[in-house]
């Protein structure tokens, strides 16, 4: 991983890499189906994939990392490596483990490897899926980021990820 000297890994997945620090929370707290899953492939990318229904108001699926809360002013910008599907996702960050809200940003995949930036500043603040009237994400600190699915429709996704990090 070649990497620009200002850049700062946050999570780069490799075959060492513990699944369990991570967390999928799939639609089922509101009693929807979709199942979510996520697996250190033997590549040591992380994939998280599954299938997505709207059966009983479901819709979604997500992967989390919680972790203690991080200084990251001296940063605007997170940096993700993945490979998607072709699918639009949404990459959602909490300033801390207690806030409630999540600022959240849309990104597509094109089903190659890609480097994807994305601005503090583009980061709206949403709580269950309602947009907020707040300012975007501060980018003083960072406590959890999520990856989520929530397309509208019934599908299957695949999302492989080889790094986290911020710019």
């Amino acid at each position: 991983m070649m990497l620009p000297m200002d850049t700062n890994v946050l999570f780069d997945f490799n075959r060492e890499t513990n699944p369990n620090k991570w967390q999928i929370v799939n639609d089922g707290v509101m009693g929807g189906l979709s199942q979510g899953t996520f697996q250190i492939t033997e590549e040591g990318h992380g994939l998280f994939s599954g299938e997505i229904s709207l059966e009983n108001n479901g819709g979604f699926t997500s992967l989390r990392h919680r972790f203690d809360s991080l200084k990251v002013s001296h940063h605007k910008t997170v940096v993700l490596r993945l490979k998607g599907d072709g699918k639009t996702y949404k990459f959602r960050v909490k300033s801390n483990q207690k806030e409630q809200h999540s600022y959240t940003i849309v990104f597509h995949t094109t089903g190659n490897w890609q480097t994807i930036h994305l601005k503090f500043s583009d980061m709206v603040p949403k709580f269950r899926g309602r947009f907020l009237d707040l300012p975007p994400y501060p980018g003083q600190t960072l406590g959890e980021m999520a990856f989520l699915i929530a397309n509208k429709k019934k599908e299957s996704f695949q999302l492989e990820i080889d790094y986290i990090a911020l710019r």
